[in-house]
């Protein structure tokens, strides 16, 4: 199956560049220069991945990736210029999956986008199809989350760690072992990420549930 990307990048030496990469890696792509025809594009139409350049004319990355989540779960990665940890934390907070800096290695982006697509496809391999606690019941073989009876939507980043978090119940896991396994590369990334989507999971959960995602100062995370 030939997955389509989305790529909404307004320099054009650089778009065509990681256009012919993609294509090479038999990816399909679809390019945009402009932000409001990106936003148009990347609501309108389906795709199963978005790179999003941050600074675009007309409508930045971030508004774009901000109205995507309020439809859509498709993976996003932000391209940005900027490397300062406030700028990556706004990314994370507005939905995206991953960010890459300018200027940044083809090997990388591509590597980020493989890491990306291992975490949205269900394990072929597992044999569990559900996962429940209090209440809380995960279909594991659907992709989806359930309180009560009622679905809750969450991003694929936000359910690849409930689920590791219900796997592990009662057990303290560390920002580093969230990181290596909800995010799955050895790339260095800041272990704050990990503290942006708690924030996000913990808003979506019931506050029942929430309520037993419990800080562990000074180590990471655990449920009970």
């Amino acid at each position: 199956m030939t997955r389509h990307i989305l790529l909404i990048e307004d320099e054009v030496n650089i778009a065509k560049f990681v256009e012919l990469e993609l294509k090479h890696e038999n990816f399909q792509v679809t390019v945009s220069h402009d932000g409001r025809e990106g936003a148009d594009l990347a609501l309108n139409h389906a795709y199963d991945l978005m790179l999003i350049d941050v600074m675009l004319p007309n409508l930045n990355g971030l508004e774009i990736c901000r109205r995507v989540r309020k439809k859509k779960n498709t993976p996003i990665i932000l391209i940005t210029a900027r490397d300062a940890i406030i700028d990556r934390v706004s990314g994370l907070e507005t939905g995206a999956d991953d960010y890459v800096v300018k200027p940044f290695a083809i090997e990388e982006l591509l590597a980020r986008i493989r890491a990306v697509f291992r975490r949205v496809e269900p394990a072929l391999d597992s044999t569990k199809k559900e996962l429940a606690i209090k209440g809380l019941t995960v279909e594991q073989k659907a992709h989806q989350v359930f309180y009560e009876g009622k679905e809750i939507e969450l991003t694929k980043t936000e359910y690849d760690m409930l689920v590791y978090f219900m796997e592990n119940y009662n057990m303290v896991l560390s920002r580093d072992a969230i990181l290596e396994k909800v995010w799955g590369y050895d790339v260095e990334i800041e272990t704050n990420v990990v503290d942006v989507y708690i924030r996000h999971l913990r808003k979506k959960l019931p506050a029942e549930i929430a309520a037993i995602i419990e800080t562990v100062r000074g180590v990471g995370y655990v449920m009970r």
